[in-house]
């Protein structure tokens, strides 16, 4: 089967189905040590209604670990990218993580903004194994003025977390706002069964624009999340394929189809993306007006490095051919955001928000411009 998606891609780059793309410019939106933070992970990035990029991260105060002193921060862009004002605080909360933003931009132009949080004492592992002092919360913020300002955090954990769940994270990356005008949001969290046993991706869905709050599908595997829509109310979810249990796993990506706009993961479940190198990291996924999808992530089976896009030729998320090298060197998490789409003459400008730098993934987060 790998043999037979690897050898689709090349007949597609023969053919000639679609031009390479190139990078047009890069600007660094945050770098280890600015503003006496150790570290900034997790980038998450939309066009808001006026043009305007929002580019979200967690600060992380004293170390480049998951837990301890973090921030959720934001910097915007009002020229395409090129340059990035002031640092602006959406959510800090003493020494506990405010983390893993998911916006979305609704028709209104309110930014809404998907996060967790949890005690900055508990750790990860303490959380999934129920030694934690707290545990993983879901909170709802939004933005009325192009992301200057932001609303006091609304707990929604009762509404998106069964009780018997154990980690949860939303995202990191982009939300959906659906062609119905659902907002959906790529969530995992951790399973229990008499012990923490591994961990699941899930959606959560809201049909008033972030008001109320209910489950969707839940898929039977998987972890950090992309979701995006390829057909009116035909979802598809692009998953890590990271396992709490430490078993054996494929250095490539899981995929699921989702019906009824988020509500109901198709009877298949999850399955093996050959086509998509994987090293166990993040990964986003897009797709256009045509239904054209992208995903980017770091194309390499063992390390970090090398971001890449690839574009499906399929229309189903199942074929994929190289489409932009970003950068060769250290990369990992990532996220992209369409910025200009022409029906007519069809040539998009996309961006990207990745982890980079020149020995560790983790020394900046950039933005990568390609057409």
């Amino acid at each position: 089967m790998r043999k037979l998606y690897t050898l689709l891609a090349a007949l597609a780059c023969i053919c000639g189905c679609d031009r390479p793309a190139e990078v047009l410019f890069r600007s660094t939106v945050f770098e280890k040590g600015e503003g006496g933070i150790d570290t900034y992970r997790i980038p998450a990035t939309v066009k808001s209604k006026a043009g305007t990029i929002l580019a979200f991260a967690e600060a992380r105060h004293d170390s480049a670990g998951d837990s301890g002193h973090i921030d959720l921060v934001l910097k915007r862009s009002t020229d395409a990218g090129k340059s990035w004002g002031p640092m602006i605080t959406v959510w800090g909360d003493g020494k506990n993580v405010c983390g893993n933003p998911s916006p979305v931009v609704l028709t209104d132009g309110r930014i809404l903004l998907v996060c967790t949080w949890n005690k900055g004492s508990d750790r990860e592992m303490d959380i999934h194994h129920r030694r934690s002092e707290d545990t993983r919360r879901v909170f709802c913020l939004y933005s009325d003025d192009d992301g200057l300002s932001w609303s006091a955090p609304k707990e929604i954990t009762s509404q998106v977390k069964d009780p018997e769940w154990t980690w949860y994270a939303t995202g990191p990356g982009h939300a959906l706002l659906t062609e119905s005008g659902r907002v959906v949001v790529p969530c995992n969290h951790g399973v229990w069964d008499e012990g923490a046993r591994n961990t699941c991706s899930h959606l959560i869905l809201s049909d008033d624009g972030g008001r109320s709050w209910r489950i969707g599908a839940v898929l039977e595997k998987g972890n950090e999340c992309s979701v995006s829509e390829f057909r009116k109310d035909e979802l598809l979810v692009n998953i890590r394929d990271w396992r709490l249990d430490g078993s054996e796993r494929e250095h490539c990506r899981l995929g699921a189809f989702v019906e009824d706009g988020g509500e109901r993961a198709d009877p298949q479940g999850c399955w093996t993306i050959w086509a998509l190198p994987d090293p166990n990291c993040q990964g986003s996924q897009i797709a256009d007006r045509r239904g054209r999808l992208y995903f980017s992530n770091p194309e390499d089976e063992s390390q970090r490095r090398n971001l890449t896009v690839r574009k499906d030729i399929s229309g189903t998320g199942q074929t994929w051919i190289p489409f932009c090298t970003i950068t060769e060197g250290p990369a990992a998490y990532s996220d992209l955001v369409i910025l200009r789409q022409r029906v007519v003459v069809f040539r998009q400008i996309t961006g990207v928000l990745y982890e980079t730098g020149e020995k560790s993934p983790y020394e900046r987060i950039d933005f990568a411009v390609f057409r």
